[in-house]
């Protein structure tokens, strides 16, 4: 569990205020009786497996932020999971300099179970997206765990761990369409949850690279499905806001 006293309060005061947008959207929907997931798949005729909802993915072209939702077959399911959101970053919302992790595995990964839509008048130099956390949710349409996954999973482009931390606080979905309520969520969440995020995206070069180490010259680490999820987090909301609360009555 992450020591939030460790953090500056400029940090906590964001992640409070995150909190807060987090609280505040769930209690909106709940008015009506939805939740984030809902909205995921409002206007949906039905909810298939591995379908992305909503169709075609969300993409903000001023951040360079997209995701989805979807979900696997049941088998392959947590306990309690209804289904995950997939969150990515194209380079050109990346922080200047960002480059692609250079390692003989580098090519893009063979037949992804479930890539990213491609964007339309993106270009090539836009094309090298970097999967971020995913956010599994519950049968009830709350979050409850944050995980990362190996690149043949979405087929993204591998960047290093600091890298990918450092594009962290650019996700951000600042739309209405096509649902003010969700995209304000998702955006919050990565304030809210940024040091578990930033935290699991080491824990999974560590597990990629461990993994690679025992296994040199004999597998292609980013395309092996033994290897799916590399790093992955329980989290709960409602204790999260009150350990920053808490964090932030004990630091100067």
């Amino acid at each position: 569990m992450a020591d939030l006293t460790r953090l500056g309060r400029a940090e906590l005061e964001a992640m409070a205020a995150a909190g807060e947008e987090v609280l505040e959207c769930r209690r909106v929907l709940a008015r009506t009786g939805d939740t984030v997931v809902s909205e995921a798949l409002r206007g949906a005729a039905g909810f298939v497996e591995w379908n992305h909802y909503p169709a075609g993915d969300v993409y903000d072209a001023l951040s360079h932020a997209q995701y989805f939702y979807h979900a696997h077959p049941p088998a392959q399911r947590a306990v309690r999971e209804h289904g995950h959101f997939h969150t990515f970053l194209r380079p050109r919302g990346m922080p200047p300099g960002t480059r692609p992790l250079i390692m003989p595995e580098l090519a893009i990964a063979d037949a992804p179970s479930a890539p990213p839509a491609p964007q339309p008048d993106q270009g090539a130099d836009n094309d090298e997206l970097s999967h971020l956390v995913a956010i599994a949710m519950d049968t009830e349409g709350e979050p409850m765990r944050l995980f990362t996954t190996n690149r043949w999973v979405t087929g993204e482009t591998w960047y290093a761990a600091a890298d990918v931390a450092a594009m962290l606080d650019r996700f951000v979905i600042d739309l209405a369409r096509p649902s003010w309520p969700l995209n304000r969520w998702l955006t919050a969440m990565f304030r809210l949850f940024r040091p578990q995020m930033a935290a699991l995206v080491r824990a999974r070069d560590e597990a990629v690279m461990s993994f690679r180490r025992r296994h040199r010259a004999k597998v292609h680490v980013f395309e092996d499905r033994r290897l799916e999820v590399p790093s992955a987090v329980d989290i709960d909301v409602d204790d999260q806001v009150r350990r920053v609360r808490l964090a932030l009555k004990q630091v100067a």
